[in-house]
């Protein structure tokens, strides 16, 4: 295969927290503990997992919005972590982020047209207004945004028209990399449909790979070629979506798969209920993060915690029950 457009290799991203007694004392939250992968050019990485597992704190970690404790990004060959200054603002230019809340996200005291060309005016990329206004145009239509909506506000759209205009501010300036964390999960489900068939038409036309962060993994299915799956900060199973929807090997993989509805004519499947709750991140369990909930656990599993590695192909699992 080609070099990847992005490789991650254990990405940590760990906060100190006060406890105790009057706060004086403190405890370590390791939201990522370790993560690794790889994406290529033109591909969609699909994360999945619970609340609370870390995958909005990895995505932001990657393109540095929070700064990783430990672990390297390397991006279209470079190493994005050791960058500072003007070369760390220069490749951020091929990364871009949409947020979760397509209304947050956006100034209302800023008009559409300026909205989106905010990265222009940051990144003085055309020399003329009159330049600057017909790629703002340019990006509107691509984006199924009405040209007569230039000059309104945030407040004057819906969900779904909110978080095109935040899809029209990320390819304003062609990125390589989009970070789409939960862009459609404030949204309705027939705009959930419209809105990721915009993101695959976009990625079509400009060849532009996605990380594509959901607990919802019906629609991670639809847009994602493959797909991770994290819990307590590490990642658990990774693989081509085929393989890992038809044959998920790890027990939470197969728990969360395990759940989604059923779609009428679909073989029936039994649903895996897991026991307990979600282990505190500032307080995980030793050995595999997952042994406190898995109905499979063996002692070796509470002693030493399994490594993400080939099991078939591409198809890669963290667990002591697999093998290769």
């Amino acid at each position: 295969m080609a070099e990847p457009l992005l490789r991650v290799t254990d990405l940590k991203k760990y906060y100190s927290l006060k406890t105790g007694k009057l706060l004086g004392g403190k405890t370590t939250v390791k939201a990522v503990d370790g993560i690794s992968f790889d994406l290529q050019a033109g591909q969609t990485l699909g994360i999945v997992g619970e609340s609370g597992c870390g995958k909005s704190t990895m995505g932001k970690a990657v393109i540095r919005l929070v700064e990783p404790t430990s672990g390297k990004v390397y991006l279209d060959g470079e190493d994005f972590t050791a960058l500072n200054g003007r070369h760390l603002k220069q490749a951020r230019r091929k990364v871009k982020l949409i947020f979760q809340d397509p209304f947050a996200s956006l100034n209302p005291r800023m008009t559409v047209k300026d909205i989106i060309g905010e990265n222009i005016d940051i990144d003085h990329t055309y020399a003329t207004k009159a330049e600057r206004d017909d790629r703002i145009r340019e990006v509107m239509e691509q984006s199924g945004l009405n040209l007569d909506y230039m000059e309104r506000y945030p407040h004057e759209f819906s969900g779904g028209q909110r978080q095109r205009i935040g899809i029209a501010r990320a390819i304003v300036l062609p990125p390589k990399l989009i970070i789409c964390d939960e862009p459609v999960s404030a949204l309705d489900v027939s705009i959930q449909a419209k809105i990721i068939n915009l993101l695959k038409e976009l990625q079509k036309s400009m060849n532009l790979s996605y990380i594509f962060i959901s607990h919802d993994l019906s629609v991670v299915k639809h847009i994602s070629d493959r797909v991770g799956v994290m819990y307590l900060g590490h990642m658990m199973e990774i693989a081509d979506k085929r393989s890992l929807y038809a044959n998920p090997l790890n027990p939470y993989t197969q728990a969360l798969i395990s759940a989604i509805p059923k779609m009428p004519g679909e073989k029936k499947r039994g649903k895996i209920e897991l026991a307990g709750d979600i282990p505190s991140p500032a307080n995980p369990p030793s050995g595999c993060c997952f042994h406190t909930r898995c109905p499979y656990a063996k002692p070796i599993c509470s002693q030493e915690r399994p490594s993400l590695r080939p099991v078939d192909g591409d198809h890669w699992c963290a667990c002591h029950l697999i093998r290769p």
